[in-house]
């Protein structure tokens, strides 16, 4: 028997990814599971841009996973979402529906399409004092050694660039540690649009999110205790806003500055694609000007037609 089918919906923020994945996923009898490393998190919903009323078409609601599965302030990895990926993938399949992955975090969805070899490591406070006389250039150097740095932010800090050393160094001692994804054939679509245009999408949503009350969204996890650092962590939305909060930059400051971070976000998250490519993934890009309907269409002709 043939290794289920994953569509893949990607590209940058402000693309129209999540409405073209439930058009997809609604007529294709589908699921999607987000590969959003924010979305995951609960009362992070403007900032994210969750865009859940996305879901709701036709009178129905498409079925979704891996959004809100955790609380604010709660540490997320790579690691974990290939584990929460592997479990919804192999629900919905088990259930004979198509499912579908969209979003734009490129190191989810290269852990997926492939198929990193990622594992979980206890903390072990014998092993970490070890690495104390080392500094962050060289256990930098010797995480190098070990895996491609696929996400920088594994050696932002002193404390990341150590668990990502104590996770992958326990990997090479307990290959059990690893449990593989299990087999499926790949057709992968992204979303292509004009430089101008992604930046114009940018600044209407970013403003629409400030009207929405992103601002007050931010306020009320820090009421709730999530620290200050932890939100600026999160990076874009909740850095420059909680930076706003405490003072340090003004209302004008904080648009200007997170209006050029967003734009240069999606810069990014086009080289990572682009990287992708280079490593044997199949993207097929679609004109992201196009209707959404128009771009369904073509992800669901074809082959697809007989899903």
């Amino acid at each position: 028997m043939d290794a289920p089918l994953l569509i893949t919906i990607l590209g940058p923020t402000a693309t129209g990814k999540t409405a073209l994945a439930a058009e997809v996923a609604y007529r294709l009898g589908g699921e999607i599971i987000s590969a959003d490393s924010r979305q995951v998190f609960r009362g992070m919903d403007i900032g994210t841009g969750k865009d859940l009323d996305d879901y709701h078409l036709h009178g129905t609601t498409v079925p979704h996973h891996l959004i809100d599965i955790c609380e604010p302030g709660e540490e997320y990895s790579a690691y974990r979402f290939q584990r929460d990926f592997t479990a919804a993938f192999n629900d919905i399949v088990s259930r004979h529906r198509q499912p579908l992955l969209c979003g734009g975090t490129g190191l989810y969805l290269d852990a997926v399409l492939r198929a990193y070899q990622l594992s979980d490591a206890p903390i072990d406070p014998d092993y970490r004092h070890t690495l104390e006389p080392y500094s962050d250039e060289e256990l930098t150097a010797r995480l190098a050694a070990l895996v491609k740095l696929h996400n920088h932010t594994d050696t932002e800090t002193r404390e990341r660039l150590v668990r990502a050393l104590e996770i992958q160094e326990y990997a090479q001692r307990h290959p059990e540690a690893y449990t593989p994804l299990p087999p499926m054939q790949h057709r992968i679509f992204g979303l292509q649009l004009p430089r101008e245009e992604v930046v114009k999408r940018i600044e209407i949503r970013l403003r629409r999110r400030m009207e929405e009350g992103m601002t007050g969204e931010v306020q009320r996890l820090l009421d709730q205790g999530v620290s200050p650092e932890r939100l600026m962590r999160y990076g874009l939305e909740y850095r420059h806003v909680t930076r706003h909060l405490l003072g340090e930059c003004t209302q004008e400051e904080l648009f200007r500055d997170l209006f050029t971070d967003i734009r240069r976000f999606a810069k990014r998250q086009m080289t990572w694609f682009r990287r992708m490519e280079r490593h044997r993934v199949e993207i097929q890009w679609i004109d992201g000007t196009l209707p959404t309907d128009a771009k369904a269409d073509l992800i669901t002709g074809g082959s697809l037609g007989t899903l």
